[in-house]
């Protein structure tokens, strides 16, 4: 009798490690299945979310099967149901494990926004109008209302951030990310106006930041913006106005149609560097950090003018009579 009683005890012994045997199997085929996505695709977990919420709405959006095993998972692979709120990027084909590690590490999808050298304040509100996933705190705000929330003491916010590439997450917000460009603005600007070269015709940073944009809208070659600078430092050390057109453009605001005419170049503005002696009062767009060190570390040169030599370079010459010169051959070339 009592051996088959331990039989018995034997054969349940069996029969549910067997059980347990399969059912773990069975659960961990539910965790290692594929998560089934036509493309990669960003998924957003609301705060709150509970891993059961999430295996269920993965169910009723196709992207899993036999959900009567989720529960074990809690058992099985606790660390797998530990998920964070977020935004993530999921590839196809990635298994239903790979996905949950990924929520539970709370790395979330980084965006990217890239602000172009050169490129004006009026349109980097465009583009943050357009960001995905961001917040947008500025939208009904002035430009000295932004500068305020900024704490910026200047009611021009021209000129003011750095042209970089920026990343964040979802629900992060535009003011953010001009905060974050701001203060990576001032800290390029701090670092080359400590090793500036010396006799600079600069009284401050500032004239720095202003002759920097100029620099970054008259070349986009890097070999050419010490060069650049050399011309402007030059000018500005004789008292020669820098009669550059992108100064022009500026100060001509929405009159602007593409094409600069010589009465525009007469027409005084703030901006007009034709008309008006010294720099403009504020920056004409933004600028990237090496035309800030351009603008502090110009070339040593001789050079007073330089004009496009129509391969998308400059010819710079020392004299009118050169500069001239130089603008006949251009002219050639245009028409040629």
């Amino acid at each position: 009798m009592l051996k088959k009683f331990l039989f018995l005890i034997l054969l349940i012994a069996i029969g549910t490690a067997g059980f347990g045997f399969w059912s773990y199997q069975q659960a961990s085929q539910f965790t290692e299945q594929q998560v089934v996505l036509d493309k990669a695709q960003l998924i957003e977990v609301k705060p709150g979310t509970s891993y059961r919420k999430l295996i269920r709405q993965f169910e009723q959006s196709g992207w899993i099967t036999d959900t009567k095993w989720a529960r074990f998972t809690h058992k099985l692979s606790p660390e797998l149901t530990e998920i964070k709120a977020g935004t993530y990027w999921v590839e196809p084909n990635q298994s239903l494990a790979s996905v949950l590690t990924q929520l539970k590490s709370g790395k979330e999808h980084q965006f990217s926004i890239t602000f172009v050298e050169g490129s004006r304040f009026s349109e980097w509100l465009q583009q943050l109008e357009q960001a995905p996933y961001l917040d947008h705190e500025l939208s009904d705000l002035s430009e000295k209302e932004i500068a305020k929330k900024l704490g910026i003491d200047r009611p021009k916010l021209e000129g003011l951030f750095l042209a970089e590439t920026y990343h964040y997450t979802a629900g992060m917000s535009d003011f953010d990310i001009l905060d974050r460009s701001h203060n990576a603005l001032v800290s390029v600007l701090e670092t080359e106006w400590g090793t500036k070269s010396a006799n600079l015709p600069l009284k401050s940073s500032y004239e720095a930041l202003i002759l920097a944009s100029i620099i970054e809208k008259e070349t986009a070659i890097d070999s050419e913006r010490e060069r650049v600078s050399s011309v402007f430092v030059n000018r500005l050390k004789r008292g020669m106005r820098l009669q550059t057109d992108p100064t022009v453009i500026y100060g001509m605001g929405d009159k602007y149609d593409g094409n600069i005419r010589k009465k525009d170049l007469r027409t005084p503005t703030a901006y007009n560097t034709y008309t008006i002696n010294g720099l403009p009062p504020t920056p004409i767009a933004m600028a990237g950090p090496a035309s800030i060190k351009a603008a502090l570390h110009p070339e040593t040169s001789r050079y007073l003018y330089f004009v496009a030599d129509g391969t998308g370079g400059h010819k710079f010459t020392k004299s009118l009579v050169e500069h001239n010169k130089a603008v006949r051959a251009y002219l050639r070339t245009l028409r040629n």
